[in-house]
C-alpha cells in the first residue's frame, strides 16, 4: 500500500515537472530556457530616449531607425529563428530618475531581454542595468556608457579617463579636408557643463594629435541658455591667436540655438575661419532662413556616414526607414538608433541559437569586432573605455549639405 501511493506520489511530481517545463519552455525557448523576453520565436527590446525635454531637445527619431532596422531583420526571418518583438521607446524626459524608472519598467514589467536603443543624455539607469545584467544599446554621450559590461555604445565610450584612448578622427580628417594642419591654430568653445567640459578636453587633444596649435578653450558659457551678449565670447575668439582669430573654431555646445547664436555673432565681426561642431547636421535647421544662414559653410562631425553619401549601406538605411515611416526625414537621431540596432543584431547573431543575456554578454565582451561602413567599426571589450575612433564631416554649402569627408576610421591617443 505504501508502495502504491509512494508510486503514485512520483508520478504526480513527474507530471508537475513537465507540466512547469512546457510551461517555462513557453517563457523561454528550449535552447535558452528561462531568459527573460526570449521565446521559442521572439525576443522582447525596448528602448529609453529624451523624446521631449524643457529645452526642447529630442533624441525620438531614434525610435523609427531602430524599428527599421528590426523590421527588416524580421523580413529576413529574424535572428536563428527569433523576431525582434519591438516595445518602442519610453520617454525620459531628460530627467536621470525617470530614466531610471523607465529601464526598470521596460525590464520587470515588460521583460525585455535588452534596451535598445538608448538615447538620452541624462539616462540614469545605467547602474540598474549593470546591476542586472541587462545589454543596453545607443549613443554613448556620458560617462555612464564608460567602464560597463553592459552599456554599449554604437561608438564607443565618448568619456573616456586619463591614460585611455581618446578619439583623434575629427582633428585628422579637418586636416585633410584642409590640406594638412602646419600653421593652423583651432579655438575650442564649450559651455560650462560638465560634459561640454569633457567633450572640450578630449576634442581639444584631437586637434593637436592632427598638428592643429590649440589658441585656445573657453568653458565660461552658460549651459542654461544662449547669453543675451554673444561679445565677449566673440570678442575672446578673434583675439585668441597672438590677437588675431584662428584658423578653426570648435563647438562643443549641445543645442542648435547656441551654436546659431555663436556663428551669427562671429559672422558679423568679419571671422573668415572654419566653423565646426558636431550636432548641426540637421536638415530642420535649414527650415528657419535665419538659422540656415548662420550655419552656411559650417562643418558638422557625424559619427556615422552621411545620408548623402553613394555608400550601398546608405541606401539600404533609407530603403528600410522608407518601409516603416513613408516621408520620414533622415536626421542624426535616427541614424544612431539604426546603428545602435544593427550592432545589437550582429552581436545577436554571433552568440548562437542557444540565448541567454549571460552568453550574449560573453559574445560581446569577447574579443568582439564588427566593421560596417555605415558607422566604421566597434570593438569590444576595449570600447567600453574608449571611443570607436571614426567619423565623417559634413558641410552645409548653398543651403544642402554636402559629404566632405566619408566615414573614416583612426587610431585612438592616450588622453592626458
Amino acid at each position: 500500500m505504501v508502495r502504491k501511493k509512494s508510486a503514485a506520489f512520483v508520478a504526480a511530481m513527474l507530471a508537475a515537472a513537465g507540466c512547469a517545463a512546457q510551461q517555462q519552455g513557453g517563457q523561454g525557448s528550449g535552447t535558452g530556457q528561462g531568459a527573460p523576453g526570449v521565446t521559442d520565436t521572439t525576443i522582447t527590446i525596448g528602448g529609453v530616449l529624451t523624446k521631449t525635454s524643457a529645452s526642447g531637445y529630442s533624441t525620438k527619431d531614434a525610435e523609427i531607425g531602430a524599428k527599421a532596422r528590426f523590421e527588416r531583420a524580421n523580413a529576413e526571418g529574424g535572428v536563428h529563428g527569433r523576431k525582434i518583438e519591438f516595445l518602442g521607446a519610453e520617454d525620459d524626459g531628460q530627467d536621470a530618475a525617470k530614466g531610471d524608472a523607465a529601464a526598470k519598467k521596460l525590464v520587470q514589467k515588460d521583460q525585455a531581454f535588452a534596451l535598445v536603443p538608448v538615447h538620452a543624455p541624462n539616462f540614469g539607469g545605467a547602474t540598474f542595468l549593470e546591476q542586472q545584467g541587462v545589454p543596453w544599446f545607443g549613443w554613448a554621450t556620458g560617462p555612464q556608457w564608460c567602464g560597463t559590461k553592459t552599456g554599449f555604445g554604437y561608438n564607443g565610450c565618448l568619456a573616456p579617463k586619463q591614460g585611455a584612448g581618446s578619439q583623434t578622427w575629427w582633428g585628422r580628417q579637418m586636416a585633410d579636408l584642409l590640406g594638412g594642419s602646419a600653421g593652423k591654430s583651432v579655438y575650442v568653445q564649450t559651455s560650462d557643463s560638465s560634459g561640454s567640459k569633457y567633450g572640450g578636453t578630449t576634442i581639444s587633444q584631437s586637434f593637436t594629435a592632427a598638428g592643429f596649435e590649440l589658441a585656445g578653450v573657453n568653458s565660461g558659457l552658460p549651459a542654461a541658455a544662449p547669453p543675451p551678449d554673444w561679445l565677449p565670447y566673440v570678442n575672446k575668439i578673434m583675439t585668441s591667436d597672438d590677437g588675431g582669430p584662428p584658423d578653426v573654431v570648435v563647438s562643443v555646445i549641445a543645442g542648435t540655438k547656441f551654436n546659431v547664436g555663436l556663428y551669427a555673432a562671429l559672422k558679423r565681426a568679419g571671422y573668415q575661419g572654419v566653423l565646426t561642431d558636431a550636432t548641426s547636421y540637421d536638415v530642420a535647421i535649414l527650415k528657419d532662413p535665419a538659422s540656415a544662414q548662420a550655419l552656411e559653410g559650417v562643418i558638422a562631425a557625424p559619427m556615422f556616414e552621411p545620408f548623402e553619401s553613394t555608400a550601398p549601406e546608405i541606401a539600404e538605411l533609407k530603403a528600410d526607414v522608407e518601409k516603416v515611416a513613408p516621408g520620414t526625414q533622415l536626421t542624426q537621431h535616427l541614424a544612431i538608433g539604426y546603428w545602435a540596432a544593427d550592432i545589437f543584431l550582429d552581436m545577436l547573431n554571433k552568440t548562437g541559437k542557444d540565448l541567454t543575456r549571460e552568453k550574449f554578454l560573453a559574445t560581446g565582451n569577447g574579443s568582439y569586432l564588427y566593421e560596417n561602413p555605415g558607422f566604421g567599426r566597434i570593438e569590444y571589450p576595449k570600447d567600453h573605455s574608449e571611443p570607436n575612433g571614426c567619423g565623417a564631416l559634413v558641410k552645409l554649402e548653398g543651403g544642402a549639405f554636402q559629404v566632405a569627408k566619408s566615414m573614416k576610421c583612426f587610431d585612438n591617443v592616450p588622453l592626458k
